[in-house]
């Protein structure tokens, strides 16, 4: 017991140990910091990368700068983070700022300088440390809700010199939290054949007693072999509902630490080996993320320390133990998961389910499938495993697996379109079917003459789709041929319901103009402050051409003075 707390209690030191300067940033926001979103939860095939800051469902909150120094990169996309602003800081970090409504009137100005002369809405541009100099407690920024943001907030990272991304918490950002972390599920993995829980040699799922207290124990499991664990879990903090990430997890056998998670900083190449963390089949079959507290081949996370038999613990028959679980947020909150486990080998144990596909795919080698007139091409090391994988076609269909493994690359899907008439051709598109309807999205397709490529990283439904159907453009806000003098914004509706949009250009009396496009409300917006018009009568024209270039033109004519 001795042992115990004196681990317990420098694992304690190790984690409250003070490495970053916490009066150096300030919040960028001039309200009570809410959080949506907090560092390293898990996200769809990444670790989130700084604080979802709430903006009280506003947007034009005003956004400052966390510190003084020098706007180093302007980013702005339809997708993504939006529009998004780079400060470098004397200290040598990086704040970052993104889902901006717009920026101060001399970084805009600045960026849309950039964007007329290269006549595209999409920028990216990295200027010098003199060209706009930044002020302690200077506004930057307003918050928005621009590119793939579900909502308004403001997304807020610390960088160090590596371009990794720290947890803004440890430089001083509070956030009020005194509710302790909660265990919704929990799972045991036996390792491999030889081990096994419960008579079962498949994930089995462990059902949570919770006590008075806040923690959680289950009913005593009986084991043997090398066993594995996962949980489920989450935080809230005081002043929201949202189920947010935790911020430390540690694993114990019998009083030893044999695993620690720490989520304190990470680096982007490594964030796609959160589905290598996380039970990817779980996840993509129930929506539920399962961190499991073991490493699998491959799973090269810096997240990881303190580490015993890459996390499994060893049961021996006719032994009782007891593994357990802290879980922490940021403030020290904590909660504990107990699984008492009564060692016991037994003489036949249920074997897992039986793989029966056709097709086998090895981890380190390039893999090839075939079959008529498509074809599909995987790069090595793109899996974590060997695997049995399905593969089937059907006319135009290609059935590739479930969405169920993890892949690290994009792998290439190959079209032969040459038994298709030539006028129907340019038209052709690689699409991934989705949900019961098996609904078309766009894949990015190429094509080289009679072959038709796309790129993805996850499997499922493809098919190939033909899209002859123009786009649409329609007014918003404006007719043709009436005045518009009171008007701040000319808006225009584009849309395209099969292949989508792929670009659009909008001009007034011949020149162009910057129209921003936010795909979630399917808008192209001009602000007249632009001052790039100048006489009465305006002329405006826009084209906008979907994914296989199919290709609409709108035209009016407004008056303004």
């Amino acid at each position: 017991m001795k042992q115990f707390l004196l681990i317990l209690l420098c694992s304690h030191l190790a984690f409250s140990q003070v490495k970053y300067p916490k009066d150096y940033f300030r919040s960028p926001l001039d309200v009570t910091l809410v959080l949506s979103g907090t560092f390293a939860e898990l996200r769809s095939n990444h670790f989130h990368s700084g604080l979802d800051i709430k903006t009280q469902q506003r947007k034009g909150l005003k956004v400052y700068a966390a510190a003084q120094g020098y706007v180093s990169r302007i980013k702005i996309s339809h997708f993504g983070y939006g529009k998004a602003l780079y400060i470098t800081h004397p200290n040598g970090y990086v704040s970052v700022y993104a889902h901006l409504q717009k920026f101060s009137p001399a970084i805009e100005a600045y960026i849309k300088e950039c964007q007329y002369q290269k006549e595209t809405y999409e920028v990216e541009v990295f200027p010098s440390p003199d060209e706009l100099p930044i002020a302690t407690d200077e506004i930057v920024a307003f918050s928005g809700n621009s590119g793939s943001s579900g909502g308004p907030h403001l997304h807020f990272e610390i960088r160090d010199n590596a371009e990794r991304p720290i947890n803004p918490m440890l430089f001083g950002i509070d956030i009020d939290d005194s509710k302790a972390p909660v265990v919704s599920k929990v799972y045991a993995y036996p390792k491999n054949k030889n081990s096994y829980v419960d008579e079962s040699k498949v994930r089995k799922e462990l059902r949570l007693i919770p006590s008075k207290n806040g923690d959680y124990s289950v009913e005593p499991i009986e084991a043997f072999g090398d066993i594995g664990f996962g949980i489920v879990s989450y935080d809230q903090q005081d002043l929201a509902t949202n189920k947010n990430g935790v911020s430390n997890i540690q694993s114990f056998f019998n009083g030893n630490k044999n695993l620690e998670v720490d989520f304190k900083r990470f680096s982007f190449n490594e964030t796609k080996h959160l589905n290598r963390y996380i039970d990817f089949e779980i996840f993509k079959t129930k929506k539920s993320r399962i961190q499991k507290l073991f490493i699998e081949p491959g799973n090269t996370l810096s997240l990881f320390k303190d580490v015993s038999d890459n996390g499994y613990i060893k049961v021996e028959d006719s032994t009782s133990s007891v593994y357990k679980v802290r879980i922490r947020d940021f403030k020290g909150n904590e909660t504990w998961l107990s699984i008492p486990i009564k060692g016991k080998k037994h003489k036949e144990v249920l074997e897992g389910e039986s793989i029966t596909p056709k097709h086998y795919i090895f981890k380190d080698q390039v893999n090839e499938l075939s079959d008529r007139n498509i074809s599909v091409y995987f790069p090595s090391n793109s899996f974590y495993d060997d695997f049995y994988i399905d593969f089937g076609v059907k006319s135009d269909t290609l059935i590739l697996h479930k969405d169920i493994v993890p892949i690290m690359k994009n792998f290439t899907i190959n079209y032969d379109i040459s038994n298709y008439n030539d006028g129907d051709k340019s038209k052709l598109f690689i699409a991934k079917l989705y949900g019961y309807y098996k609904k078309p999205y766009y894949v990015r397709t190429t094509r080289k003459g009679d072959v038709l490529s796309a790129r993805s990283k996850s499997f499922g439904t493809f098919a190939l789709q033909t899209d002859t159907i123009r786009p649409t453009i329609k007014p918003v806000n404006f007719q043709d041929k009436k005045w518009l003098s009171k008007h701040n914004y000319l808006k225009v509706k584009i849309d395209d319901d099969l292949s989508g949009i792929s670009n659009y250009r909008a001009t007034i009396n011949g020149k162009w103009i910057l129209m921003e496009y936010d795909y979630k409300t399917d808008l192209l917006v001009y602000n007249f402050a632009d001052n790039i018009i100048e006489d009465t009568e305006h002329n405006l024209k826009i084209i906008v051409t979907d994914n296989v270039g199919n290709s609409s033109t709108f035209e009016a004519t407004f008056f303004r003075k």
